[in-house]
């Protein structure tokens, strides 16, 4: 059976919205987006690298499939992580695309993302990787298909926006498997589920 693993950025609030841009996620009025950023450096950068080191394939849900596309889609730059993102497999839940032919190597699970998942997860493979997609992470947490959180909490409150767990959450406990301290005082903390 293939694990999952969600990778999430979190302010210590709680909220996961609008990491990379100001334009990327306002909804519901967000006006915080673009926080993430400034508090990259080369400890965060080292430890996202070690993520890519492993084979892998990829979960999305469709908003931050579509999203990514635009940052991460384009073949030809030099960056690793754009290298990484265009060779992995990429699965995509959502009840409203079509097809998922806009970016290589992508594979739609149409229906419900907890049951498509679940399939997914039970059939032989690679391991699965989920980076941002909070709507995602929440239902498959729900369904208790979550193994692994990275978190990368950065020491900020917003006040406003989608956070990472809201409403009811079934009583999940978690070993802290290790963390990482970075320059810009962002806690990367690895969980495993009991």
């Amino acid at each position: 059976m293939r694990s999952i693993t969600a990778r999430m950025f979190v302010t210590l609030d709680g909220v996961v919205q609008g990491l990379g841009r100001p334009d990327e996620d306002t909804r519901g009025g967000f006006t915080h987006g673009g926080w993430g950023p400034r508090y990259n450096d080369e400890v965060m950068g080292r430890e996202l690298a070690k993520g890519m080191a492993e084979p892998g394939d990829m979960l999305f849900g469709r908003r931050t499939w579509q999203d990514f596309i635009t940052a991460w889609g384009n073949p030809t730059d030099d960056n690793p992580f754009t290298r990484h993102m265009n060779a992995a497999t990429k699965y995509v839940a959502s009840r409203t695309l079509d097809d998922a032919d806009a970016w290589q190597n992508s594979i739609l699970l149409r229906g419900d993302a907890a049951a498509t998942v679940a399939e997914l997860k039970a059939r032989p493979g690679r391991d699965l990787s989920i980076n941002g997609s909070a709507s995602l992470v929440r239902s498959l947490h729900a369904a208790g298909l979550i193994d692994y959180y990275t978190l990368l909490i950065h020491p900020l409150t917003l006040g406003s926006g989608t956070r990472l767990f809201e409403g009811p959450s079934p009583l999940t406990e978690f070993d802290l498997t290790g963390s990482v301290t970075t320059s810009k005082g962002v806690i990367i903390a690895h969980y495993a589920r009991r």
